[in-house]
């Protein structure tokens, strides 16, 4: 599969140029100069709209092109697996340790140092890349953050939306210093880490970021079945008499329910979700003086004696 290929054939077919596929694409000629050239390797299908636009504008049908990449990317990742992971260039690693609390910088240059890309600087790298690539693929439709970011790096609108289609298909092995400089230095003030939890903590720019900080960190979990695995559970989400007018975060609190013991029956689903409901099991805060809200549709005690009948009747 040669995705370069059919798309310099589909332009010559209909008599356009790789400036036409550029415009409809919303991204620079020499992005897709380098894509029909094979320089550039087409990027992942979730991270990017771009197959969307040529698609129409070459009269292809919808998803056409997008099958077309995740078979050729399927294939060349066999070809890659049996491949040797690459140390960070020296140039990436340098901005990665400039972004560290300065509290930190000098113990962790010292383990990075141990090895040529270790665990350590694997996780801290793989997170700041997932963290910047999340907010451009969140922004990646947002003209105004895509022009703020021009700005930053003294680029255009289609140029920056080049930089972040080819920056989401890259991974923590080829992470150049064009993207650290384009999309991490500007997007992370700082980072800090605890070297006994490995809990990484994140400081955002503002201007480009909706979140202020953002913490990562292992959680410890059980082997307990959660309440989402019990048959009760089940039995109780089709019984519409018991679970009919539950709100989706009522369920979602119900799911997460564990047990030490074997998982309970419907009836227990039902009445914790009466208790669920109750005010007098939320007093009134001194602040606001009302109940809280525990679901869009009130408390339903009104019709609690109603439902219970119903619910249980054989």
């Amino acid at each position: 599969m040669d995705v370069s290929f059919i798309l310099r054939q589909r332009l010559k077919e209909l008599g356009l140029e790789q400036r036409d596929l550029a415009a409809a694409a919303q991204v620079t000629e020499s992005y897709i100069s380098q894509l029909l050239s094979r320089k550039k390797a087409p990027p992942a299908v979730d991270r990017t709209d771009l197959y969307d636009k040529m698609d129409a504008f070459l009269e292809f049908p919808r998803g056409h092109l997008a099958s077309m990449v995740q078979a050729q990317r399927h294939e060349e990742l066999r070809k890659k697996l049996g491949e040797p992971p690459a140390p960070l260039l020296p140039e990436v690693r340098e901005l990665i340790l400039r972004k560290c609390k300065p509290e930190k910088r000098g113990e962790v240059r010292e383990i990075f140092e141990k090895q040529a890309f270790g665990e350590l600087e694997r996780l801290v790298s793989q997170t700041l890349l997932d963290l910047a690539k999340g907010i451009a693929q969140e922004e990646l439709k947002n003209e105004k953050w895509l022009r703020n970011m021009g700005k930053l790096q003294r680029q255009s609108y289609e140029e920056i939306r080049a930089m972040i289609l080819e920056f989401q298909d890259t991974d923590v092995y080829n992470l150049s210093i064009e993207h650290c400089s384009a999309f991490l230095a500007p997007a992370i003030e700082f980072w800090d880490i605890d070297l006994k939890t490995f809990a990484v903590e994140v400081h955002l720019n503002k201007r480009l970021a909706s979140a202020r900080s953002v913490r990562f960190q292992f959680v410890e979990t059980s082997n307990m079945p959660t309440a989402d695995e019990t048959p009760g559970l089940r039995e109780f989400l089709r019984n519409p008499g018991m679970s009919g007018d539950a709100s989706e975060e009522e369920i979602n609190f119900l799911k997460n329910l564990k047990f030490v013991r074997p998982g309970p029956s419907a009836l227990y689903y039902y009445r914790e979700l009466q208790s669920l409901r109750d005010p007098l099991h939320f007093p009134a805060t001194p602040k606001s003086g009302k109940f809280p809200r525990r679901g869009a549709r009130g408390t339903g005690n009104e019709k609690q004696s109603t439902s219970v009948k119903r619910a249980i009747r054989p």
